[in-house]
């Protein structure tokens, strides 16, 4: 078998700690794998530094992109990201490297922006609409909403130029709010936007010493209140759409429509929920522990300590294989023989825990919320797949919208408004 040589690591230098008490966090719980981790919390410098060596020499690229995360990363302070430069220097001074910091944005002040700015960092601010919504379950350790001061960095953000996306978690709240949601990002500058649905199930019987969330392995368990509903998640996904297409297709960049369109041009997904194979996507603990992925921080898919064992052996290791390859092996029938598995691929295996065909757990959760959203957008999809084909940009396809009276149709012997030159009904019809 041929040798894995990439891999990507989420890196967790703060482990579960995090400044804010998010009511719907899935990670927070994460401590009662490291009892220790109420004294002692803190990536230290040997173990940064060997992660920082291993991660450089797992990539045989010349383009190399750190990720961290929590909990929340700021909480290392400055000192420790300027030593992850000094170590990316001399580990990496024959790479480009460059970084992806996700933060709740609470302490980013003028010195945070300005090592940002300078060391090519693209920061993700995590914000769920206007103050109303995110306030709703991202609340400090104090109960009291978190907005204003998430607002007052993404200015900072802004007014230092430094480059920005956000992170939108879409819950039972902002999930009825499409639009409402999607133009406030707008209106506060993100030009890069991410929603992530928010699926959690909850353990029935738990004792102290158990994470209350469950396995993703176990079948069995209660979604969360808090969680979108898949039908509300696919009507989300489409409100925001039919606005976007008409009017943003090139300005406002919409992740799940990005990856969607990737695969229309014959393109693999970018997001790893859509990708045919799961796998070589890890979250590292801070005290040096690789797992399959962040959400599979369980004992079981530990798949060992940088300190013992490097990147590059873990990743091409036959667990870490086994894990990439069930996601497309377990597919059940229905996903296998959907029109939109291309585009799909099943979604996560975290949320393969509805009956599928044979009355096995196996079919995800969020389906009926994916297929409303693929259909809805298959005939824009199809259209500006064409416009990228013949060479021309996608956004050509809000002047043919308005162009269009409403429920005005293309003759299906006209010539395909896409460009191609063929007639409607060659085309895109």
């Amino acid at each position: 078998m041929n040798s894995i040589t990439n891999c990507h690591v989420m890196a967790k230098p703060s482990g579960s700690v995090c400044n804010i008490d998010c009511e719907y966090c899935f990670y927070l719980e994460k401590e009662k794998l490291y009892p220790e981790r109420q004294k002692n919390w803190r990536m230290n410098e040997e173990t940064l530094e060997v992660f920082i060596q291993q991660y450089i020499e797992a990539q045989s690229g010349e383009n190399v992109q750190f990720a961290w995360q929590g909990g929340e990363p700021t909480l290392l302070g400055i000192d420790f990201y300027k030593k992850v430069i000094e170590l990316c220097e001399k580990y990496g001074s024959h790479k480009t490297i460059s970084h992806a910091f996700q933060t709740n944005g609470i302490v980013i002040n003028d010195e945070w922006c300005e090592l940002f700015k300078n060391n090519n960092f693209l920061i993700g601010v995590s914000i769920d609409g206007p103050e109303d919504l995110h306030d709703a379950y991202r609340t400090n350790t104090s109960g009291r909403g978190t907005h204003d001061k998430v607002l007052k960095a993404i200015k900072l953000l802004k007014q230092h130029n430094v480059e920005f996306n956000t992170l939108t978690v879409v819950n039972d709240k902002n999930v009825k709010h499409p639009l409402r949601t999607y133009q406030y990002l707008k209106s506060i500058g993100s030009n890069f936007i991410q929603f992530i649905p928010l699926v959690e199930r909850e353990a029935s019987d738990i004792n102290n010493d158990d994470t209350w969330l469950v396995n993703p392995d176990e079948k069995h368990g209660k979604v969360t209140k808090w969680s979108v509903k898949p039908k509300e998640y696919g009507q989300f996904l489409n409100k925001i759409f039919d606005y976007w297409v008409k009017n943003d297709v090139g300005q406002i960049f919409v992740q799940q429509f990005d990856a969607t369109l990737s695969t229309w041009v014959g393109q693999p997904s970018p997001i790893c929920v859509f990708a045919p194979r799961c796998g070589h996507a890890f979250a590292i603990e801070a005290n040096g522990d690789l797992y399959q992925c962040d959400h599979y921080v369980y004992p079981e898919y530990k798949l060992g300590n940088i300190h013992s064992t490097d990147i590059t052996t873990m990743n091409n290791s036959a667990e870490a294989i086994e894990f990439g390859m069930n996601k497309s092996q377990l597919l059940n029938s229905k996903c296998q023989s959907c029109r939109y598995r291309f585009a799909c691929h099943g979604g996560c295996p975290k949320h393969r825990f509805l009956p599928g065909p044979t009355g096995k757990l196996d079919h995800n959760f969020l389906c009926e919320g994916y297929y409303r959203f693929f259909d809805h957008s298959q005939h824009a999809m199809a259209f500006m797949a064409k416009l990228i084909k013949n060479g021309q940009s996608p956004a050509l396809i809000m002047n043919y919208q308005t162009e269009q009276q409403p429920n005005q149709k293309v003759s299906r012997n006209a010539l395909c408004p896409c460009g191609s030159g063929n007639k409607y009904k060659r085309c895109c019809a």
